[in-house]
């Protein structure tokens, strides 16, 4: 097997030579994504604009400032990345990835535009992360024949001459392939990468989940270690492409981005003519095992309405999006003059950068706005582009601090809840009794709300069976979890990550237990931290306690 030297994975203190910038972001697998040469090229153009807007000194991050991807591809519409926490937020579903900024040499794989990737089992083709794609990139130019991924923490070796990927405790193979885009972006400017906490649970790693949010903290958070010289990430538990033999049903299912129309005309913004498709951030879901043997429980169904503030709000009801966005902001008459919008990074004393592109018979170009709660403050124009380009429910969730306002709704297919109370305890939780959750989706046809409106979608692993401890906490989140369902929060339609069908139910952000006797898949008990995450899981989609008293 190859071992190979001199993989950096992050930049040195300076940079004396120019060298190449790659923007990754983090996976529901907790793997980092390249994204796109070209998408790197508009992230590293918009990211140097800020830097020299000069707010701070170089080479420190800029304190404030936001880049839209939707004017790199249009697939990537709904996605915004936020500079100063380095993370990607997902307009329409509140979803935050972290992203990361590396620096490699000229000479590299992605000074070359090489991009090595692996191959899932309906043929959809995944990158690797660009550190592993270097190291896999030096050994095929030595024509080593082989190559060992054990130095990445993962259980995979290389085989250059057949082009597969083998896993070491199973022989189960995957292909790979070496393919030559456009180079990524030369840059003179250096950066911290991202070193951020990042959650070690099993359902993080291999399933759903919103990503690390430097806001709070949800299951069992570490700081993992980051990238330095020499050094390359050593994820616990993210598989390149895990096997037959994981245990993983065909499920295992994410998100890509609604074909949706780019949130283009920021004036402060490079535009670049990118053609190369995105790599979207996705969110997984796994199927929920039978329901315990020989146990007769009562069904307490808990219906969803068929008439959703989403549906009436796509169907023109009283959700006008201008309404909405005058109801939630206040205009201001003297606006900050010398403050940016960290929607369009023009200055609030001039005019919107998405004037040429969202146009508006009640709301001026230069309105400014503030949020009632958070007092965040915005060009009108820009949060009617971005509320335009979401889910349109009648909510806002502020950009900058991500406050809600409104009731969020989600896009959550017609269904069935029911709730069945167990005498058998769960581990860890001995002092009670469990709750069994059974939610039953079928398949259908796709609404207004969803990604392609009038075409089928399939519904698989239905139906789901999830477990809380019949305790004080768990009955609460159990109430709550109700509440999200009416909402239509816990299930979305995506694609999946793995078998790559599209058009299909997925889990949608809020973590559920699927294992009642064990944790061998990291979806059970005992997780004495859980109950505490969900609710903050909960939160985060807006639905909390005050949501049972009103």
């Amino acid at each position: 097997m190859a071992t190979l030297s001199g993989t950096s994975a992050g930049p040195s203190p300076s940079l004396p030579d120019p060298g190449v910038a790659v923007w990754e972001w983090q996976d529901e697998f907790g793997r980092w994504r390249p994204y796109p040469s070209g998408v790197c090229s508009y992230i590293e153009q918009s990211f140097q604009a800020l830097m020299a807007k000069g707010r701070q000194s170089l080479p420190s991050w800029p304190a404030n400032g936001s880049i839209p991807l939707g004017q790199a591809d249009s697939t990537l519409a709904p996605y915004i990345i936020d500079i100063p926490n380095l993370t990607q937020f997902r307009q329409d579903t509140g979803t935050m990835r972290c992203v990361r900024r590396h620096v490699f040499q000229l000479d590299s794989a992605p000074g070359q535009g090489v991009v090595w990737e692996w191959q899932n089992d309906d043929g959809g083709w995944f990158p690797y992360e660009m550190t592993v794609c270097i190291y896999l990139e030096q050994a095929f130019t030595v024509s080593t024949p082989q190559a060992d991924l054990g130095l990445f923490g993962y259980k995979y070796s290389i085989d250059f001459i057949s082009q597969t990927q083998t896993n070491k405790a199973t022989g189960y193979q995957r292909r790979i392939r070496r393919r030559v885009d456009s180079p990524y972006p030369v840059t003179t400017v250096t950066g911290p990468p991202h070193a951020g906490p990042s959650c070690t649970c099993q359902q993080c790693l291999l399933n759903s989940g919103t990503g690390p949010i430097t806001s709070r903290f949800r299951h069992s958070m570490v700081n993992l270690p980051g990238p330095s010289a020499g050094t390359a990430p050593r994820p616990s538990a993210g598989n390149l492409g895990a096997g037959r033999t994981a245990g993983l049903s065909s499920s295992l299912v994410g998100f890509v981005p609604y074909n949706k129309p780019a949130l283009s005309g920021a004036r402060s913004m490079p535009r670049l003519n990118v053609h190369s498709a995105g790599a979207a951030p996705q969110s997984g879901a796994v199927a929920g095992p039978s329901p315990a043997k020989g146990i007769s429980v009562p069904k307490l169904p808990v219906n969803m309405s068929r008439h959703s503030k989403v549906s009436q709000a796509l169907a023109g009801g009283s959700s006008n999006p201008e309404e909405v966005v005058k109801k939630y902001l206040e205009e201001l008459n003297a606006p900050p003059a010398d403050e940016d919008c960290i929607i369009c990074m023009e200055k609030l004393g001039a005019p919107s950068g998405y004037s040429d592109a969202c146009e508006s018979k009640t709301i001026r170009p230069e309105s400014v706005g503030r949020l009632a709660k958070c007092t965040h403050t915005f060009h009108l124009l820009c949060v009617l582009a971005m509320y335009t380009s979401g889910n349109k429910d009648g909510s806002l969730q502020c950009p900058s601090c991500k406050t809600i306002y409104g009731e969020k709704t989600g896009t959550q297919p017609n269904g069935k809840m029911d709730v069945a109370i167990l005498s058998e305890s769960l581990p860890g939780n001995e002092d009670c009794g469990s709750i069994q959750i059974m939610y039953h989706i079928n398949r259908g046809i796709q609404g207004p709300e969803h990604p392609n409106p009038g075409r089928p979608y399939s519904a698989r692993g239905f139906p789901r069976y999830c477990y809380l401890p019949d305790n004080e906490k768990g009955r609460k989140v159990l109430e709550l979890l109700k509440v999200a369902w009416r909402r239509r929060l816990i299930f979305t339609i995506g694609t999946s990550s793995t078998t790559g069908e599209s058009n299909t139910v997925v889990w949608n952000e809020i973590h559920h237990k699927t294992e009642m006797d064990s944790n061998t898949s990291g979806h059970g008990y005992p997780d004495p931290n859980y109950l505490d995450n969900v609710l903050a899981e909960l939160a985060a989609q807006g639905v909390t306690e005050d949501c049972l008293r009103s």
